[in-house]
């Protein structure tokens, strides 16, 4: 995998939370304070992703993540990149997670730690709403099962049994609002 270099989006925003985080450091709480506010957001979008079949534990791990961050602020290498910093803290968080609920399938690999300021939370809600607005387009014999499958991570049989419909006209719904969605998207809208 390519890595990103200072210029770069991920660069930008690495250099920006380490200089906000260093402020912070040095006594200024307004830099700290929004370390910790931008990094919230990236942490949140991160575990999502990773924490597809627990949505409802993210919140409460991004906080955990935070306490621990705060906690051991001291340990940061300013000559080290933050990135790897958060991330193994974060990790430790998530593993202990899944060692609670011993469900270790919930979790996707941890290997690439440069994606973790790759997109905010505020990055992820437009790109729902930017979803959100092109499904509406849709027909419903389309869209519900889009949602339901691909949006909401339901089973094909359960999205059956929730709409009133075949599993059969299920799968035809998504892939043929999928393709409609495309044509959308490559037309431009």
């Amino acid at each position: 995998m390519e890595r990103r270099t200072p210029e770069s989006p991920l660069g930008e925003t690495e250099q920006r939370l380490r200089h906000l985080l260093l402020c912070g450091l040095g006594g200024d709480a307004r830099s700290y304070h929004a370390f910790l506010k931008e990094l919230s957001d990236h942490l949140r979008a991160f575990l999502r992703k990773r924490l597809i079949r627990l949505p409802d534990e993210v919140e409460d791990l991004v906080q955990e993540s935070l306490v621990a961050i705060h906690n051991q602020r001291h340990t940061y290498d300013a000559g080290q990149p933050l990135t790897a910093w958060v991330h193994a803290i974060a990790k430790y968080k998530l593993i202990d997670l899944l060692r609670r609920r011993k469900d270790t399938q919930s979790a996707t690999e941890w290997d690439d730690e440069s994606e973790l300021f790759s997109a905010s939370d505020s990055t992820a809600a437009e790109a729902r709403r930017d979803l959100a607005k092109l499904l509406e387009r849709l027909p419903d014999r389309q869209r519900l099962p889009i949602v339901h499958v691909k949006v909401n991570g339901l089973s094909v049989a359960e999205a059956a049994r929730l709409l009133g419909m075949s599993e059969s006209a299920v799968k035809v719904g998504v892939h043929r609002g999928l393709k409609a969605l495309a044509a959308r998207i490559r037309d431009g809208g």
